[in-house]
C-alpha cells in the first residue's frame, strides 16, 4: 500500500507541475523531491519559500510559500527544529530573529538582494544625524544590522499603515524609493526616500504595459515598480495583495509586473488564468536549487548566525510592527 501511495503522490505532483513545465522535466526531479521530504522528516524541519521560487520548490517541498515576512512568521509558529529558508539573505536573518532558538538554513548563501544591499547601517546613523528626530521606516527587505538601526519595520502591503501611525509630519523610509513614493503619496506627512530600488521591479516601464491596453488584460504591479509603472497599471499591490485580487476578480487574462515565477506560481491554483509576459527575473533567487536544499539539508550546513547584540536590537521594530 505504501508503493501505492508514493506513486499516486508524485502523479499528483507531476499533475500540478505538469501546468508549468514539460511532463518529463516534472517526473525528472521527483526523486529529489523525495529525498528532500524524508530529509525534513528525519531533521524536524520545515521549507519556507518566497513567491518567487520555482515551481519544484514551491509545489514540491515548500510547507509555506508567501511574502518574506509571512515565510518568517509560519516558521515561528511551528514547532519545528530547522527552519530552511528558500529565500534570500534578509528573509532567512528575518526569520532568524523571529526564531531565535532554531537553527535557520539559508540552502544558497550567496543569495543577496539589491534593494537589501542598497544600505548599510552606516547609512542609516548617517541619516539620524542628517535628520535629528524624524523617525526611521524600513522596508522588511534590509539586513539584520539595517533593522538594528531603525524604529519601525514595515511589509510593501502595510507601509502606509505603519508610517500613518507614527503621526509624526517628516518620516524616513528605507531603502526602496519606488515603495517610498507609493507611501508618500497616501499619507500627509513628508516621507524623505532612500534611493535603493529593486533590480528586478527597477527594469519595468510604462512602455511595457502599452501593448496590453485595450486587450482586455488585467496589469498588476508591485509598489517597487517605477511610478509610471504603478500609474498606468489597473492594481498595484504586494505579491500577496495581488493573489488577493486575482481571487476575487478573477480576470482570465493578467499581466503581472513582478518576478516571473510569481505567475507560475499562482497558475498552479488558478490554471484558468492566462498571463502574459513580459516578467523579469531574479537571479538571486535563482541560486536556490533543490541540489542546494538537499546539501544544506544532509548536512545540517549554511546555518544564519546573527551577532546577539544586532539580533536583540532589530528584533525590536519587527515586534513593533506587529504591534502596530
Amino acid at each position: 500500500m505504501a508503493a501505492v501511495a508514493g506513486e499516486s503522490w508524485k502523479s499528483e505532483l507531476a499533475a500540478r507541475l505538469g501546468r508549468v513545465m514539460p511532463d518529463a522535466e516534472a517526473w525528472a526531479h521527483l526523486p529529489l523531491i523525495e529525498d528532500i521530504r524524508e530529509l525534513k522528516a528525519a531533521h524536524g524541519a520545515v521549507v519556507v519559500a518566497h513567491n518567487y521560487q520555482v515551481p519544484l520548490i514551491t509545489a514540491g517541498i515548500a510547507d509555506f510559500t508567501g511574502d518574506s515576512l509571512a515565510m518568517a512568521h509560519f516558521a515561528a509558529q511551528t514547532d519545528a527544529d530547522t527552519i530552511v529558508v528558500c529565500g534570500v539573505r534578509f528573509m532567512a536573518e528575518t526569520a532568524k530573529l523571529l526564531s531565535p532558538a532554531r537553527k535557520v538554513l539559508l540552502p544558497a548563501p550567496e543569495a543577496g538582494c539589491s534593494l537589501a544591499e542598497s544600505i548599510t547601517a552606516a547609512d542609516v546613523r548617517s541619516l539620524r544625524t542628517r535628520y535629528p528626530g524624524v523617525p526611521v521606516v524600513a522596508y522588511v527587505n534590509t539586513t539584520a544590522a539595517v533593522k538594528a538601526e531603525v524604529d519601525v519595520c514595515c511589509t510593501s502591503a502595510n507601509a502606509v499603515d505603519v508610517v500613518k501611525s507614527l503621526g509624526s509630519p517628516r518620516v524616513i523610509f528605507l531603502p526602496d524609493r519606488y515603495l517610498a513614493s507609493f507611501v508618500a503619496e497616501r499619507v500627509a506627512c513628508e516621507v524623505i526616500p532612500w534611493p535603493g530600488s529593486c533590480e528586478v521591479h527597477d527594469r519595468f516601464s510604462a512602455e511595457d504595459i502599452y501593448p496590453y491596453r485595450g486587450t482586455g488584460v488585467r496589469v498588476l504591479a508591485h509598489p517597487e515598480c517605477p511610478p509610471d509603472v504603478q500609474a498606468a497599471a489597473d492594481f498595484v499591490g504586494s505579491t500577496a495583495a495581488m493573489i488577493d485580487y486575482l481571487g476575487a476578480a478573477r480576470p482570465d487574462r493578467v499581466l503581472l509586473l513582478t518576478e516571473c515565477s510569481m505567475a507560475d506560481n499562482v497558475l498552479l491554483a488558478r490554471p484558468d488564468i492566462q498571463f502574459e509576459r513580459p516578467c523579469n527575473l531574479c537571479r538571486h533567487m535563482k541560486t536556490v536549487t533543490l541540489d542546494k536544499v538537499r546539501d544544506a539539508l544532509r548536512d545540517g550546513r549554511c546555518a544564519i548566525d546573527i551577532d546577539p547584540q544586532i539580533a536583540e536590537r532589530a528584533r525590536r521594530p519587527l515586534q513593533r510592527m506587529v504591534e502596530l
